[in-house]
């Protein structure tokens, strides 16, 4: 098994009152994907901006190859690149330009400097709107001159928080096929989403984080079989007929473990699906929800999630 890069122990984030993320323990394994999923607002980005020296942790610690935060944050700002979430480029300036900006925050100039950006540019594919404004691009292009900035500096470990949020779909492919590309390189990346898909497709492991608390930890096999032989069960309604609200009405069933609405949508966690379906068509019909689809899921990541905190990853 690959060294740790990253350790956490017992990190804290608090806000006065608010504990923005509340005593988180993990590693990420070199040449790893390691995916932080969960909800807006579970403590992801705050747990980001603390490993990278943005923020200083109220307690506890975190150690990046070997250098501890906060005492070595210097160094390792040499060791991590960041792609935040919101974009950080300057929209009147070009790509290239950006680039030349960014580079010299780390210290690159001349020859080594024009290189590396335009291996870079070659590596999110936009060599040829190089040197185009910013303000001309798309919005999945944005993304991906964001990710170059972060790989300008040739970084040991990468953080990605949220690096497809806002885009479209073929932006997003895109992004997911150059973070695995960025792994089999043997870069490591913390990737951080609310998008059960993503973690899914990309993470070799995986740590579920909600309210600031992480909640379960491992492979996706490992998660997997916290929920066991449960499944899942999806049911959508007919136009103009939305779940939101209606969940509830499912508590107390028999074979029922937990029911949540998310996205028009109701999401149940079950013990054997052909077994509840009888209960689920009858109680939907009882509160004049037409339905128009129920799709059964094997256990997957959204069930683990469901199944740790009684409702859906997107509520």
């Amino acid at each position: 098994m690959s060294e740790p890069i990253l350790l956490t122990k017992d990190l804290k984030k608090s806000y006065g009152d608010v504990e923005a993320v509340r005593g988180i323990s993990f590693s990420v394994l070199r040449g790893e994907i390691f995916s932080l999923l969960g909800p807006n607002g579970a403590g992801k980005t705050t747990t980001i901006s603390m490993l990278s020296c943005l923020l200083t942790p109220s307690s506890g610690t975190a150690v990046i190859d070997g250098h501890t935060i906060p005492q070595d944050n210097l160094a390792i700002r040499q060791i991590i690149g960041v792609v935040p979430q919101e974009i950080a480029l300057y929209d009147d300036l070009t790509a290239r330009q950006n680039l030349h900006f960014w580079g010299q925050m780390y210290n690159m100039k001349g020859k080594a400097l024009k290189q590396r950006i335009d291996e870079v540019l070659e590596q999110v594919n936009l060599s040829d709107r190089a040197d185009d404004r910013v303000e001309t691009y798309s919005g999945g292009m944005k993304r991906r001159i964001n990710i170059a900035v972060g790989l300008l500096h040739k970084p040991r470990l990468l953080f990605m928080d949220e690096p497809t949020v806002g885009i479209d779909p073929q932006s997003r492919r895109r992004i997911l096929d150059m973070v695995r590309e960025l792994r089999d390189q043997g870069m490591t990346v913390l990737y951080t989403t609310h998008y059960m898909e993503e973690a899914e497709e990309l993470s070799d492991r995986v740590g579920i984080i909600d309210h600031g608390r992480l909640i379960a930890l491992g492979t996706q096999e490992e998660l997997k079989q916290v929920v066991g032989q449960q499944e899942t069960v999806r049911l959508s309604f007919g136009e103009g007929h939305e779940a939101n609200g209606h969940a509830d009405m499912f508590h107390g069933t028999d074979g029922i473990l937990a029911a949540s609405s998310v996205n028009g949508e109701i999401v149940l966690s079950v013990k054997e699906a052909a077994a509840v379906l009888p209960a689920i068509v009858t109680r939907t019909n009882s509160a004049g929800l037409p339905l128009r689809t129920i799709e059964i899921e094997e256990p997957n990541l959204e069930a683990v999630f469901l199944h740790l905190t009684g409702r859906a990853l997107r509520d």
